[in-house]
């Protein structure tokens, strides 16, 4: 007598675009979508997705690399502007710490009360703060991934230089090909012909 399982069949259900795990499918889960998979939010969005999906993090705030604010979690502004501007000092003295050429990216300080997070890509940045313990590369991933959420809304898209770009590209191609003379169509035999 075959095992029960071999009667079972494996279910497929599509759940946010198809994101279904195997083994998900095969006991019927379905895969929690993340804030994450979606592009182009606005800073308090993020931000709003972020502590929604991590409940370690208490405040964060999204600031430039001159300490202008452009979004937080707090709802007092200026206690949003120190964040940013403590995170601004903190990334200034590592740097000077760390020396070398390459810039710095994270930073993590701990302290005995909690931990505040700062990641940097380019001019962007986001700071956090956590409590005792915090799961370290877990709150960085999910800060990194705020703030590409974050830059990627806010970057200009080049559409137009695209399109210029591959109009000149057709047009260089169409001056690089040789003309040919116009040949005649070779006739074809009707089938009926002898």
């Amino acid at each position: 007598m075959p095992p029960a399982f071999y009667g079972r069949r494996r279910k497929r259900t599509p759940c946010n675009g198809g994101a279904v795990s195997a083994a998900a499918a095969f006991y019927g889960r379905r895969r929690k979508r993340t804030p994450y998979a979606s592009a182009n939010v606005d800073a308090k969005q993020a931000l709003a997705d972020l502590t929604e999906i991590s409940s370690q993090i208490q405040a964060a705030v999204v600031f430039d690399d001159t300490g202008k604010v452009a979004g937080s979690t707090i709802e007092d502004g200026t206690r949003a502007d120190a964040l940013a501007a403590a995170a601004v000092r903190l990334l200034e003295a590592a740097a000077d710490v760390k020396g070398g050429g390459s810039p710095l990216t994270q930073l993590e300080v701990a302290t005995g009360e909690g931990s505040v997070f700062v990641v940097r890509e380019g001019k962007a940045a986001i700071a956090a703060t956590t409590g005792n313990n915090p799961t370290v590369g877990l709150v960085f991933y999910d800060l990194k991934s705020t703030l590409r959420n974050v830059k990627t809304s806010s970057a200009p898209k080049p559409a137009a230089s695209r399109k210029t770009a591959t109009a000149a590209k057709k047009k260089t191609a169409a001056a690089g090909k040789k003309t040919t003379a116009a040949r005649k169509p070779p006739t074809r035999k009707k089938p009926d012909a002898p």
